[in-house]
């Protein structure tokens, strides 16, 4: 994994992450209208303006932010062979002082689930949480039903820790969640005797 000092970017074995650009609008638009069954069902309600150019602008303001201010880490995935836009990760609610901890969303194009991206982003992510950030703690939710979403967080390490009533509205309605958070030097399930 490269990280720049200059602008934040982290490079994988197959992906380029780094925060949203004006230039990316029209492939992000596209993508994430073409994914649109397939997104909807797990995220929050789209507002009417979702897929504009200045819905996106204020996005992409909101990642300069909260990358500046330490508040969140928002970035796209890009496919390193042919800098297709696949996606998108972001560790937000980033908290310092005894917490130090964050919670993890992401998103895949339809087209590239199923094939490890997300997995690959999670775990730099991760390293970059840990190793760069100092943070102790990452949490993450999805819905109960959600299969694919919670075999991904188990595959990448994290542990489920409980049920959340009424965590987030999705389809307009309030929908439990289910927990499950990766840490630093996590040693749950594990013992010391050999």
């Amino acid at each position: 994994m490269l990280l720049s000092k200059r602008k934040l970017k982290i490079e994988t074995e197959r992906l380029s992450l780094r925060p949203p650009v004006h230039s990316d609008f029209r492939e992000w638009s596209a993508l994430r209208r073409s994914s649109e069954a397939y997104l909807t069902p797990w995220e929050p309600s789209w507002a009417p303006d979702h897929l504009t150019r200045k819905a996106f602008t204020n996005r992409v303001y909101w990642a300069q932010r909260s990358v500046s201010g330490g508040t969140a880490i928002p970035l796209f995935l890009f496919r390193r062979e042919d800098d297709r836009l696949m996606g998108a990760i972001t560790l937000d609610n980033i908290r310092r002082g005894p917490a130090q901890a964050g919670t993890l969303g992401y998103w895949t194009g339809q087209a590239y689930a199923r094939q490890g991206f997300m997995r690959e982003a999670i775990g730099a992510m991760l390293h970059y949480a840990f190793a760069r950030l100092d943070l102790s703690r990452i949490e993450a939710a999805c819905l109960p039903e959600n299969a694919a979403s919670r075999g991904l967080l188990e595959s990448s390490g994290f542990k489920y820790e409980g049920v959340a009533q009424s965590y987030l509205q999705i389809g307009g309605r309030w929908r439990t969640h289910v927990l499950y958070a990766s840490l630093r030097s996590d040693r749950r399930g594990k013992t010391d005797v050999g």
